[in-house]
């Protein structure tokens, strides 16, 4: 099917195993199973077919090199199990708005000279899809970006827990342009969210009440030192937490779960450690506790999920799809516009990989039974409920039922007078 053209935003830890695993997997067997991958050919496209053609950063470090040079430059420190060789890319000058936080800013200078004009670098390029690596918390960046986007005509993979695809305003911007959308907020291999997840519907699936769980993760890349600043954490912790929750059936109160990054330890490098714990009650009353220990290299872990998301973008761009993708965004993302158990997921998925087609029947059953794309509300029980519809509402040939119509006020009844009553008030009249 021919090359597709990417460009990155943020030449961080996450591009660098990106692009590393872009090298790693170029001669793979098309049939051969990868670890991370749905498939080496996933809808017509190889992993060789994923061309970086522009990447865009702040840092004055990164700022003028090769893309192939920049991926390893500090403060980047994730594990390296590729080398890249020379693309002829060269990393731009990008805009800085919220993205250069306290703490980064700490170890970052940014680079001298004038924002690169955004719309005609990717114009210029012929690029198919952008991909969002900026740092959490980037909300103005990231929306400043999307504009550039949409006036570039690229498909948009938004990796960071800004919302975007989820969000009815930039659903329809999208639809607009005719352009499609996968976000929010990437979901890793085998990471936090997931093991989380998994855990929690093991024990719904198995009767287990949940009591109340914990989730805390701490690491030493930039991403931790980052996140130290708390006001940025508000869309990650909403992010992580309607994750898992999403799939509990029933409500948990807020004051028993907490989700979330925890601490920046430099040593650690581009090393996650996720410590869970979970408490819940079985049969007769008696409790049940779980704790878990998760060590993974962060960068890594989200890199094949990147690789099989913009190649769904592409086949979502080579159809005409537009607006937010739900089938992969549910899949590969923390925070989709519509949430789904994982397997349920990708199911989904797999048949938008066969028929992209299909991902516009499934929007069509979740908007014709009322199910509208998320939105985060403090409430577990809303969020719950609307949850079990919208699976309901999305399987195939399931039967919507008719919105009841709106009734109307009943008309104010007269009470009837008894004669005894007639007797009471002529007495008080005397």
């Amino acid at each position: 099917m021919g090359k597709m053209r990417v460009a990155i935003i943020g030449v961080g830890n996450c591009a660098s195993s990106f692009v590393q695993g872009l090298q790693y997997y170029r001669n793979a067997k098309e049939h051969e199973r990868v670890p991370g991958l749905m498939h080496v050919n996933l809808g017509g496209y190889h992993v060789r077919d994923v061309e970086i053609v522009a990447a865009i950063d702040i840092d004055k470090n990164k700022v003028g090199k090769d893309v192939a040079e920049a991926i390893t430059t500090w403060p980047n420190n994730t594990y390296v199990f590729a080398r890249v060789p020379r693309t002829g890319v060269v990393v731009q000058r990008g805009m800085t708005h919220d993205g250069l936080g306290k703490y980064l800013s700490k170890i970052i200078q940014k680079a001298p000279g004038s924002t690169v004009d955004i719309v005609k670098l990717l114009k210029d390029t012929r690029t198919d899809v952008v991909v969002n690596y900026l740092p959490v918390g980037s909300e103005e960046a990231t929306k400043w970006y999307v504009e550039q986007v949409l006036e570039a005509g690229c498909a948009f993979v938004n990796c960071i827990p800004v919302f975007i695809a989820r969000e009815q305003y930039w659903q329809d911007r999208f639809e607009k342009r005719g352009l499609p959308v996968i976000g929010d907020d990437i979901k890793s291999q085998v990471g936090a969210t997931i093991t989380h997840r998994v855990l929690s519907r093991l024990f719904v699936e198995r009767g287990v009440r949940i009591d109340r769980m914990y989730q805390i993760n701490f690491g030493g890349n930039t991403d931790f030192l980052n996140m130290l600043e708390r006001e940025r954490l508000e869309s990650k912790k909403i992010s992580k937490t309607s994750a898992v929750t999403s799939i509990i059936p029933y409500p948990i109160s807020e004051e028993d779960i907490h989700v979330g990054p925890s601490d920046y330890i430099p040593w650690l490098k581009d090393r996650k450690w996720c410590h869970i714990r979970m408490e819940g009650t079985t049969f007769g009353d008696v409790p049940l506790n779980l704790e878990l220990k998760l060590e993974v290299w962060d960068s890594p872990n989200s890199a094949g999920v990147v690789i099989d998301a913009v190649r769904c973008a592409k086949l979502g761009l080579d159809h005409g799809l537009k607006g937010a993708l739900a089938a992969p965004s549910s899949y590969f993302k923390k925070s989709p516009p519509w949430q789904f158990p994982d397997e349920l997921a990708r199911a989904y998925t797999e048949e938008f990989i066969r028929d992209p087609m299909s991902d516009v029947a499934l929007k069509d059953r979740l908007r014709k039974a009322g199910v509208a794309p998320a939105k985060y509300v403090s409430r577990p029980e809303t969020r719950r409920a609307r949850t079990s519809k919208m699976v309901e509402a999305a399987k195939p040939g399931a039967k919507l039922a008719p919105r009841a119509p709106a009734r109307k006020a009943a008309p104010a009844r007269k009470k009837a007078r008894t004669a005894a009553s007639r007797r009471r008030a002529a007495r008080k009249s005397r």
